[in-house]
């Protein structure tokens, strides 16, 4: 009986322990023990499983220097999911069911962070902000605070981050483990700032505060690249070698100690036979194999500083074919190569290539992979350029040629390349070791080739070149001896493209290893005959030239080059349509490198009086954008009205177009241009005066000017237009001009095929970027010019661009950006400016409205002044 009193005594108490509402010790101590040995314990314990592979799926980039924190592959959350869900689920039972516990805090700030990583962030800053105000528990609130910094400064909110730093400050009684979080991410908030001074001030304070071994070394090899970049080396060296200590991963040890040796001796020894045979050795230590990609990467980066170009160049090749285990180490062996041709040798089309190769081993999210790409699309214009012009003049030169030596030639070509294919498969072949087992083996020999066919690439590739000589391309067939299948048939084909030449001249190895080589007639069928045919080439060449010369003028910053491409344009392609903006980008070439304008602006008033790129050069952007251009031309236009009126029409023909030619672009253009076609009518013959008049009407969209023009043509020709019909009374010839308040108004559009009768899209041309801005807004944006100006010295230094402003009607100004070498770079700037120009005086909708334009489009805009007809063919071929 007393043992049984006993038992249900216990059943009792351990009953009134289970209520997770009644506040007693007895409640309190279950709720605390069952909560934190179970839903919490393990609840963090799957969190920080999936912490472990966030860890394991990144690759530390050791030749950078390491962000605070690593970031996060969401493709990794993905496969962690089911580990977060399950945390969140345990976390929520140790809140619902422990109620009283003393861990319903930490469950609380489990579910933030498990929010946090499921990208859920609006939930985990809702959660942190109610632990802070909530918890009672300064260990979870400052907890929370801290993390909720972390993601104010993911979030790019400085000023929220700002907050919580400032009031974290004023807390006290913070544990070491938060301080040390704290301090850590700290040095994130300066990081995302760029600032270096802060990042190392707080990662000095963090490491103090660092119990974790494998953490302290990253943190103290971050401060050793932190202070390396600084060219503090001593503290650097210093850093690398605690970095070093404790036993930290292999990688980070080995990075550590390479780059101690380099701030402590590598850079500063004379010796040069020791720094080399220090890399030799690291490369021949069996436990670098990994690694020996990264040794000949550093010792190629030791030999340029030694000017060794050409050494350097071969370990960077050596490096590439190293199978190593750092994926991004091969994108910036590619990279280094890339940068060599491109600044030492000047080979911007191998640099091209090499840039290929390293955007391969970079993600989009890299910090490198946007400016490298942006490089590599203007050295692909260039490549392109350049090989169509390589492969053309070939083809061209080999045209002029007598058959035989053509076909000597051919035969010479494939020669070689047979021998280059044999030379490839003999540096392929592999020896096999004469060891005892080695011995034992079926095909076992002394060490040479392997004497087994399909084991001796050698072999293979001779027979394949054999057969080649007997039979021709053939494709993989059965019965390929059938008479049907004819050998000429499957080996002469059509004239190629300018695409399938390239590929017959760069035949990848795998194929030639198949067999595949270019037989002697398709060589020559490749060589071009017939007078079209040598025509379209030197179109082609043409174009070629003129890219070639924008691309390296605009793009790459070589004046030189670029003049030599547009002077063999103007050499070889005499009657070129493009003429005008070789010209014009010559000019630019000579003002820019302090050499003599005169002649091409001698040449394009001369050829292309009326081209657009004419009126540029006489009228810079800079001279017409400002108000002074209205007011002379104004004032000019009066005067020449008064002699038109006086019957002095040589000085009115003389000041009209004088004017037209210094100022294309003010209020009274319109009215200018109309006075000319009336002298001319005084002056000339009635066929020109009304084909003047036509002409005008078509391109004029000033409504009071145009039906002043339709009257003149109909007391010309005493026939009425249609649009004329519906029109009020015309007014006075005299009055109308005289009238300087015009109103310029958006004719209607009929359908789109209307506007592109009128525009076209040439993308190849050099564009301008306009912003359109209307008389209200003027006096906020007087400043505007200053602003971009500040905008382009930060985010296109390099590019040379003017700005400029124009009163383009009276109701609307103008704002003008140029020059920009293609549609490309055009929109580009106006995709940088929409997301990233910033001033208080311009509005996003004002924004909105800007534009890029062709010139000579421009040109066509300037005559119609409708900018929203424009705006509607912008929309659609932009």
């Amino acid at each position: 009986m007393r043992k049984t009193s006993n038992f249900l005594l216990l059943l009792f108490l351990f009953s009134l322990g289970c209520s997770s509402e009644k506040n007693t010790f007895t409640n309190r101590l279950y709720h605390n023990v069952t909560a934190h040995f179970n839903a919490y314990f393990l609840a963090k314990e799957k969190i920080e499983e999936a912490e472990t592979d966030f860890k394991a799926a990144y690759q530390e980039d050791y030749t950078q220097v390491l962000p605070v924190y690593p970031p996060i592959d969401s493709t990794t959350v993905e496969g962690n999911m089911d580990k977060l869900e399950e945390a969140r689920e345990l976390a929520g039972k140790a809140i619902d069911w422990h109620r009283i516990s003393q861990w319903v805090d930490d469950s609380y700030f489990l579910i933030g962070l498990i929010d946090y990583y499921e990208a859920n962030t609006d939930d985990a800053i809702n959660t942190y902000k109610y632990l802070n105000v909530n918890s009672k528990d300064n260990e979870v609130r400052h907890r929370a605070l801290i993390q909720l910094l972390r993601i104010f400064v993911e979030q790019r909110k400085f000023d929220d981050a700002s907050y919580v730093i400032d009031f974290l400050s004023k807390e006290t009684d913070i544990s070491k483990d938060n301080k040390q979080k704290l301090y850590k991410t700290l040095a994130y908030y300066y990081e995302a700032r760029k600032e270096k001074d802060g990042v190392i001030t707080a990662l000095e304070r963090c490491i103090e505060l660092t119990s974790d071994k494998d953490e302290k070394s990253r943190l103290n090899f971050m401060l050793a690249q932190l202070y390396q970049r600084a060219g503090f080396d001593a503290l650097a060296y210093d850093f690398y070698k605690e970095a070093a200590e404790g036993n930290p991963p292999y990688e980070l040890a080995f990075f550590s100690q390479l780059y101690a040796q380099q701030v402590a001796e590598l850079e500063k020894s004379k010796d040069l036979k020791k720094v080399r045979d220090y890399y030799d050795n690291l490369y021949k230590d069996r436990k670098n194999t990994d690694l020996r990609d990264v040794v000949l990467y550093e010792k190629a980066l030791f030999e340029l500083k030694q000017n060794e170009t050409e050494e350097a160049i071969d370990l960077l090749h050596k490096a590439a074919q190293e199978l190593g285990k750092i994926e991004k180490q091969k994108g910036y062996i590619y990279q280094k190569l890339a940068e060599v041709f491109f600044d030492e040798k000047e080979d911007y089309r191998a640099s091209k290539y090499y840039l290929d190769s390293a955007l391969q081993h970079f993600k989009e999210t890299d910090s490198n992979y946007e400016p490298l790409a942006t490089k590599k699309e203007v050295l692909d214009r260039y490549t392109v350029n350049f090989e169509i012009l390589q492969e053309n003049d070939s083809l061209l030169r080999l045209s002029q040629m007598p058959l035989e030596q053509q076909e000597k030639i051919a035969e010479d070509f494939i020669k070689a390349e047979e021998e280059r294919l044999l030379a490839e498969a003999a540096a392929k072949t592999d020896k096999q070791n004469s060891g005892i087992f080695n011995n034992l083996l079926a095909f076992g020999n002394d060490g040479a080739a392997s004497t087994f066919y399909f084991d001796n690439p050698t072999a293979v590739q001779q027979g394949a070149i054999d057969f080649y000589r007997n039979w021709g391309n053939r494709a993989l067939a059965d019965n390929w001896r059938r008479k049907a299948n004819s050998f000429q048939g499957n080996t002469v084909s059509s004239l190629p493209t300018e695409k399938d030449t390239a590929t017959t001249q760069k035949i990848s190895q795998k194929d030639s290893i198949q067999g595949i080589l270019p037989d002697k007639e398709t060589l020559l069928a490749n060589i071009p005959t017939e007078p079209d045919q040598i025509t379209a080439l030197n179109v082609q060449m043409e174009e070629a030239r003129l890219e070639l010369g924008k691309v390296l003028f605009f793009d790459l910053d070589r004046p030189d080059l670029a003049r030599e491409y547009l002077i063999d344009l103007l050499q070889f392609h005499p009657d070129s349509e493009k003429k005008s903006e070789a010209y014009y980008t010559l000019y630019l070439i000579e003002k820019e490198t302090g050499g003599s304008t005169a002649h091409y602006v001698s040449r394009l008033n001369k050829e292309f009086p009326d081209s657009p790129f004419t009126k540029s050069v006489n009228n810079p952007v800079s001279e017409t954008s400002s108000t002074a251009a209205n007011k002379t031309a104004e004032s000019n236009y009066k005067k020449a009205y008064e002699a038109y009126k006086n019957g002095d029409y040589a000085s009115a023909r003389n000041l009209a177009r004088s004017t037209l030619n210094s100022y294309p672009l003010t209020d009274v253009t319109d009215k200018l241009t109309l006075l000319d076609i009336m002298i001319t009518g005084k002056t000339s013959s009635n066929q020109l005066y009304q084909e003047s008049l036509e002409n005008y009407i078509a391109t004029t969209e000033n409504p009071a000017l145009t039906k002043m023009a339709r009257n003149m043509l109909e007391a010309l020709t005493g026939e009425k237009d249609e649009e004329a019909l519906s029109a009020t009374a015309p007014a006075s010839v005299s009055d109308s001009l005289n009238v300087n308040d015009t109103t310029v108004t958006a004719a209607a559009m009929d359908s789109l095929t209307k506007v592109e009768q009128v525009y076209q899209v040439k993308k190849e041309q050099t564009h301008i970027f306009i912003l359109v801005i209307d008389p209200q807004e003027i006096t906020q944006t007087k400043n505007l010019s200053a602003e971009l100006e500040n905008f382009h010295d930060k985010n296109f230094q390099d590019a040379r661009l003017r700005t400029g402003n124009l009163s383009f009607t009276r109701n609307q100004s103008i704002l003008l950006v140029s020059p920009f070498s293609n549609a490309e770079k055009a929109m580009t700037y106006r995709n940088k400016f929409l997301a990233d120009f910033k001033y208080q005086g311009l509005p996003e909708e004002l924004k909105k409205r800007s534009f890029v334009i062709s010139i000579q489009n421009f040109q066509q805009l300037n005559k119609r002044k409708d900018i929203a007809e424009y705006e509607a063919f912008f929309k659609t071929s932009y």
